[in-house]
């Protein structure tokens, strides 16, 4: 069956000399196979509390990311006039559903737990640092929305639910709809959002995240021309390299929010991200990440370096493996917040 799969639509495979008709079809199976989305509805944007912090302010907001879901969110603003650049920040998987947008900014004027269970995690994944707040003190505007199923967009019955996933999948999938469709929609939403907001640079619009924020960031460029820069840290790798023993792709449970049902039979990972050459794109692996075996990261890095040098601009990709298990500490970070800062805050 794996051998069956040949990725037709591959701008290695699909036989098409212009790679902006190329993307355009690409990006077209894309949405195919993302299946109906949902409906669009004015933003209205509401602040329902602030947080002043040294050189920036974190707003607690509420928006409508659809017509189906209004949603709490955080968003931390520079001091200053601006207009500023600006971050869509995408949160983890983890298996960890008690807390999503508190992943990415340090949360405020929340239960007890919350505020302890986000710093754990801070600890645990992203070497103690908060990603957005120390964005934001390095003069970006940052937005941090709960994915559907986690934190204040679980379920009712409680977070704990792992097997609950499936169960969501196969629900979405009765009403001809992806939760991995529904994901990249609420996202590219996101962008949308501080695209409107004044003091943001709508041109300078970047997107970023570790684990599964990965997944979602490269899906998201591939899918929103609106994003300019991306930084996926430790979630690219080809059908290949994932379907091995053990791997998490091939349990169910967690993958179903980052399956397309349909995709492989036209396009593979890499081929899907590579919907976003030329823009500048940033991929971190680890070594040692059990999730990601490193001979599929490497084939994937190759068909990334291979389209991007086909369009004379390889000096826009950067892919690097860190000697490292899956985490995104802090010299990643920074070295995430100098690839922004060249290709955003010198546009």
């Amino acid at each position: 069956m794996i051998e069956r799969l040949t990725f037709p639509l591959a701008w290695e495979n699909a036989g098409i000399t212009d790679f902006d008709a190329w993307k355009r079809v690409a990006r077209e199976k894309l949405f195919e196979c993302m299946s109906a989305l949902p409906p669009q509805a004015p933003f209205d944007l509401q602040i329902v509390d602030s947080e002043q912090r040294e050189g920036y302010t974190v707003h607690k907001i509420e928006f409508n990311v659809s017509a189906y879901s209004r949603v709490p969110a955080y968003l931390a603003v520079p001091q200053g006039q601006g207009p500023f650049p600006a971050i869509v920040l995408l949160h983890d998987h983890g298996a960890e559903f008690f807390i999503g947008k508190e992943k990415m900014i340090r949360p405020f004027n929340v239960e007890e737990s919350v505020a302890e269970r986000a710093q754990e995690w801070a600890a645990a994944c992203y070497g103690g640092q908060f990603t957005g707040d120390w964005l934001a003190g390095q003069g970006y505007v940052v937005l941090a929305v709960d994915a559907l199923f986690w934190a204040d967009r679980g379920r009712q019955e409680g977070v704990n639910f792992y097997d609950g996933q499936q169960a969501l999948a196969a629900n979405l999938f009765q009403l001809g709809m992806t939760w991995t469709g529904i994901i990249t929609a609420d996202d590219m939403r996101s962008v949308d959002l501080l695209e409107s907001l004044p003091f943001v640079d709508g041109q300078s619009i970047g997107a970023a995240g570790f684990s599964m924020g990965a997944h979602r960031a490269w899906m998201l460029a591939a899918a929103s021309d609106k994003v300019a820069v991306t930084a996926a840290i430790c979630w690219m790798n080809t059908t290949r390299g994932l379907m091995t023993p053990q791997n998490n792709q091939l349990k169910g449970g967690s993958s179903f929010s980052m399956l397309l049902p349909g995709i492989r039979n036209w396009l593979d990972y890499p081929h899907v991200a590579s919907i976003a050459c030329s823009r500048p794109m940033l991929f971190f692996n680890g070594t040692q990440d059990k999730l990601f075996p490193v001979e599929g990261v490497k084939e994937a890095y190759a068909v990334l370096r291979r389209t991007w040098q086909d369009q004379q601009a390889e000096e826009h990709l950067v892919t690097r493996l860190w000697d490292l298990p899956h985490t995104f500490n802090v010299a990643m970070q920074q070295e995430v917040g100098l690839f922004f800062d060249r290709y955003l805050k010198n546009r």
